[in-house]
């Protein structure tokens, strides 16, 4: 037998009426306001994520409940996603942290002490938490002198996906801190990230020295 149609089978009828619903070409939008009707359950958004497939996964999220999510659940999810592509297992990592772990104080705790997971998606996640705190305009923590020194001495060695999430946050404190925009632009130009990546109109490069240069003239032309 199929091992999807098995896992299918297995399914209550309650998340293969919710798996019916999604299609090719179900966007996000869609599935928010799917995980608007159900609220949060759990049990579901499990039976959801065993489908090992990616828009149910994004559901599952959705309406997971936060305070079950222990750093072994947590580990465990983690796992599940090295199945993804690289752009799927960032995607959902980043949907969890924005959806549910960034919404919780304890969840929040355990991010930032992701620094040095041996996971290489807890790690982005990390970075990628601190450069939000940042990018939402937020008075940051005092942990900025420590994260540049980290990021100096790291960023070049890391994997490409925490790499991009470290390469983010020193735009964000380019951008918002002035005492420290000269040394994340020299980061920049040393490490040489992203530079000459083409981007979508519109969008920013990740050059450091051209994204800071670029936002930081969009903040005082207003």
């Amino acid at each position: 037998m199929d091992e999807k149609k098995d896992v299918q089978l297995k399914s209550s009828s309650k998340a293969e009426n919710i798996l019916s619903q999604i299609n090719s070409n179900t966007k996000l939008g869609d599935l928010r306001k799917i995980a608007k009707d159900i609220k949060k359950d759990h049990e579901l958004a499990m039976e959801l994520w065993s489908t090992e497939e990616f828009l149910p996964r994004l559901l599952a999220i959705l309406i997971m409940d936060k305070k079950l999510l222990s750093q072994d659940v947590l580990n465990k999810l983690d796992q599940d996603m090295q199945n993804h592509s690289f752009d799927e297992r960032n995607y959902l990592m980043d949907w969890l942290m924005a959806n549910q772990l960034a919404k919780d104080k304890k969840k929040i705790a355990l991010m930032e002490s992701w620094q040095n997971s041996p996971s290489a998606l807890q790690r982005r996640i990390f970075w990628y938490y601190q450069g939000r705190l940042r990018w939402t305009g937020q008075t940051p923590p005092d942990n900025t002198a420590d994260l540049l020194s980290a990021l100096e001495a790291n960023i070049m060695q890391e994997e490409p996906e925490v790499q991009w999430a470290m390469n983010f946050t020193a735009g964000w404190i380019g951008v918002y801190d002035e005492n420290n925009r000269a040394r994340c632009i020299k980061l920049g130009e040393k490490t040489g990230l992203y530079k000459g990546e083409r981007v979508s109109k519109g969008c920013t490069p990740n050059y450091l020295p051209e994204f800071i240069t670029i936002e930081v003239n969009k903040r005082q032309s207003k």
